[in-house]
């Protein structure tokens, strides 16, 4: 059975407290113990939030990260702090969504990302985001995301 090598994290098993900003995040990786291996690992955040940076008001998402390791994988516990890390931050939906797909490709250069960012409704219309690092390999499974259109109370 492979070992994950953690000999180099520094949030895992420690007292962390939550970062200020995106920016101040510290992301970590850990190899990826099946080389070679084409799998899809999937992170859910249905609980995202962040700031309007016209008004200051919070904004919620229900977030999904699909990627397709190559040599490294996300460590859980940095990835929740960095998320985290937007609940003070202002900036539109697109640019939350992008920018935390486009860390975590700069951070391990997957194979593939994609990332589902399903805002809830700010003035009445909800706002969907997806961003994606190029075609979805074909010989991986890759489930819907499973989070259907905002239908409100209807």
């Amino acid at each position: 059975m492979a070992h994950t090598d953690t000999s180099g994290l520094t949030q895992l098993g420690a007292q962390t407290a939550a970062p200020q900003s995106p920016e101040e995040a510290v992301l970590e990786r850990v190899p990826a113990s099946h080389k070679g291996a084409d799998y899809m690992v999937r992170f859910t955040a249905p609980e995202f939030t962040s700031l309007c940076p016209m008004t200051g008001q919070p904004d919620f998402a229900h977030i999904v990260i699909d990627y397709v390791p190559d040599q490294w994988l996300v460590e859980s516990k940095s990835l929740k702090l960095f998320l985290t890390s937007f609940r003070n931050h202002g900036a539109f939906h697109e640019t939350c969504s992008v920018e935390i797909a486009k860390r975590i490709v700069d951070l391990l250069d997957p194979k593939w990302l994609r990332i589902g960012a399903y805002w809830y409704p700010r003035g009445g219309i909800p706002i969907d985001v997806f961003w994606q690092t190029g075609p979805q390999p074909a010989h991986v499974w890759v489930p819907d995301q499973g989070v259907p259109t905002y239908r409100g109370r209807g």
